[in-house]
């Protein structure tokens, strides 16, 4: 696919500029007035970066990895031989360690694809056609469509005909939103599950909890998916975690005691939040992930792991994210708020 012609393009009416990575890879940019930023690959459909109008990054992502996001305008001047070596190692289609990876139709590895579905590592083509969402669009925002269709190698190993359609989206007051629907043009049913996962920067993990899950029921991949009830005011961290918390409300909240903000995440049509952090021993076996990272990242994933969806021919199904950055001073009333705004 050439898309020579977008590079650098920058066009003032949407606040989108397209850039590309040292692997020649487009990645569009979107600003809001105010000051917020996000960056999303074509690799994936993988939003890489998500700063509020401080500039500060809130998504995590590894140091081993950070060379593929790098992005030029025209010119390798001064180019550090460094970066080269790195991003050779990382280049696609492995998908990038940190941001949101799109993990379609497989999440996890509770199937027979590769680990959380070939999405995440495919190149996605920006969507010309941009079929309008059923919620008005306002023109504060600043977004981008994107579209996958399967390859003959993607109909090898998973034989089913879709599109899969992502509206990636900046409000003027910086909040992140991501809706994906995916449609069958198969002639024959199809079942697939789904996340989106969040890799958030905090502080330190040992001082971060999250609100909204309390007394829900999760399955414990560490314990072969065994179901237990959680039975803390609030999770909290001290030890590896890796959990898919059913049935879970539409709106919670993630608190960085240190950095005094809170993320909070909503979703809808997506009923499962899937939390994770690897902790010191299993980071060492990460060859993408620093010894060290797991205390500056924590994943809180909005899926459908628990159950997998089903597509009869023609249906569609949508599943939104919106991620909003607040004072930590006072929580609670976001998670009384109904619904999700996108």
């Amino acid at each position: 696919m050439s898309m020579g012609h977008y590079t650098n393009l920058t066009d003032p009416r949407t606040e989108l500029e397209v850039v590309r990575d040292w692997n020649g890879v487009d990645q569009v940019v979107l600003r809001s007035p105010r000051g917020a930023y996000a960056r999303v690959s074509l690799h994936g459909g993988q939003v890489l970066s998500w700063r509020n109008d401080r500039g500060e990054e809130l998504l995590f992502t590894s140091s081993k990895c950070s060379a593929t996001g790098i992005l030029f305008h025209g010119s390798f001047t001064g180019l550090n031989t460094q970066f080269l070596d790195v991003q050779a190692i990382f280049k696609p289609p492995k998908a990038t360690r940190g941001g949101i990876p799109i993990c379609f139709p497989q999440f996890g590895n509770s199937g027979t694809l590769e680990q959380h579905g070939f999405a995440r590592n495919r190149i996605w083509a920006l969507d010309q056609e941009h079929p309008p969402l059923n919620q008005n669009d306002n023109n504060s925002k600043a977004s981008v469509d994107l579209i996958l269709k399967p390859s003959e190698d993607d109909l090898k190993c998973w034989p089913h005909g879709f599109e899969f359609r992502l509206r990636v989206s900046l409000t003027k007051d910086g909040n992140l939103s991501l809706v994906s629907r995916i449609r069958n043009v198969n002639g024959k049913p199809f079942s697939f599950s789904f996340g989106y996962h969040t890799y958030l920067s905090v502080s330190d993990i040992s001082e971060v909890r999250i609100e909204g899950l309390e007394t829900l029921d999760y399955l414990d991949n560490l314990s072969q998916r065994e179901r237990f009830t959680e039975q803390g005011d609030a999770i909290t961290f001290e030890s590896e975690v890796d959990r898919v918390y059913v049935s879970s409300p539409n709106v919670i909240a993630v608190l960085d005691h240190e950095k005094k903000r809170t993320f909070v995440i909503r979703k809808e049509g997506l009923p499962d939040v899937v939390v994770w952090n690897p902790w010191e021993k299993k980071s060492k076996n990460i060859v993408d992930f620093g010894d060290e990272e797991y205390k500056q990242m924590l994943c809180v994933d909005a899926a459908a792991a628990e159950r997998q969806i089903t597509l009869k021919p023609g249906e569609e199904w949508t599943g939104k994210l919106e991620l909003s950055e607040v004072p930590s001073t006072n929580c609670s009333g976001h998670l009384d708020q109904p619904g999700i705004i996108i």
